[in-house]
């Protein structure tokens, strides 16, 4: 079986292609050429299994058509994985266009790919709870109404409901899966929750002063990405298409992200962390709760790792990291890039 990845160089497009090679299926992954000094989450894939041809890598570009369409020709993959996007909240609000674009008419170059191929492909799209909006602090599954508060979210709504649309109009294996939030040391540094374990490290090991953050009484559904690729491949191996909410059931507020984090090296969040206005969104999305019961009933999917697993995981993550950059700090090797460095 070769099966598609597009964003493969994510957090999740790791987790989904080693899974998938761990299996012994054959992997394809779509780079923009600016991804070529950015595969650093993947490096340890490609060493391991590239040179045997299991993994492949195809410069491509959402937004040309004519490249997608060329490449699906060529190695013919059975499932496709769409999860290419600026998948960052604030920086859709700073640069929408960019966001909108790739969001939304990839995924239609991608669903039209799929419809003309000379061959049945199955097709995942990568929707977000984001979708949602935060509706009144209620619990939100397939069936909730979509409320976007963001440029990124709004072109995940549009990518949403095509991929509807080619389902039912084109009677395609197309299903969504949307996604609460999903965390993992692999985390992107500019979400919340990976600067946060990523502070802890830097400020126990004496690298970091303070920890900025923003609206602490947010609060999220958050899993591990490990555990929801899980959930990404069984939407595919089911009979029918659907679409399915992929969550823990449970929320927390950043301000107990914060203090669980600090707890696993023995501090107490509150002297270290300070508020400050860059950090609060336009429209905030107060907080996300969401009901997996469908795709526990569907697809036998639950989540496997507890929040406080996944907290510890991270941190503990980030620790070895900067216990790392203070050897290299201290023989003047880097800089500090980080908030609040302590250079003495």
């Amino acid at each position: 079986m070769s099966i598609l990845i597009t964003g493969i160089t994510g957090q999740d497009g790791y987790y989904l292609s080693k899974m998938l090679l761990e299996k012994g299926l054959e992997v394809h992954g779509t780079i923009r050429r600016s991804s070529t000094i950015n595969t650093d989450r993947i490096d340890p894939l490609i060493s391991k299994y590239e040179e045997d041809g299991q993994l492949n890598l195809h410069y491509s570009d959402l937004l040309d058509s004519a490249s997608l369409n060329s490449l699906i020709n060529q190695i013919k993959p059975n499932q496709i994985f769409n999860l290419a996007a600026q998948s960052h909240v604030s920086v859709s609000f700073k640069n929408p266009i960019y966001t909108t674009q790739t969001g939304t008419l990839g995924s239609v170059a991608l669903l039209e790919a799929v419809r003309h191929a000379n061959h049945e492909i199955r097709y995942y799209q990568a929707s977000s709870s984001e979708m949602f909006g935060g509706i009144d602090n209620k619990i939100l599954n397939e069936d909730s109404p979509f409320i976007p508060k963001s440029p990124y979210a709004a072109s995940k709504v549009f990518a949403h409901n095509m991929t509807k649309l080619y389902r039912e109009s084109y009677d395609l294996f197309c299903v969504n899966g949307i996604l609460f939030n999903h965390e993992s040391p692999l985390r992107g540094e500019t979400f919340v929750t990976r600067k946060i374990s990523r502070a802890v490290g830097r400020i126990y090991h004496k690298l970091q002063s303070k920890l900025t953050l923003g609206n602490l009484d947010a609060s999220r559904d958050w899993g591990f990405a490990g555990d929801y690729v899980e959930g990404m491949w069984l939407m595919l191996q089911n009979d029918m298409p659907d679409d399915w909410v992929l969550a823990t059931g449970e929320t927390h507020t950043v301000r107990e992200f914060v203090e669980k984090a600090f707890k696993v090296v023995g501090l107490d969040g509150d002297e270290f962390i300070e508020i400050s206005e860059k950090y609060f969104r336009p429209n905030e999305v107060e907080h996300l709760l969401g009901d997996s019961s469908k795709a526990r009933k569907d697809l036998n999917w639950k989540p496997k790792t507890s929040f406080d697993q996944l907290v510890k995981m991270m941190v503990e993550h980030d620790l070895d990291l900067a216990e790392r950059e203070k050897i290299l700090f201290e023989n003047k090797l880097i800089l500090p890039t980080w908030e609040n460095p302590i250079t003495q």
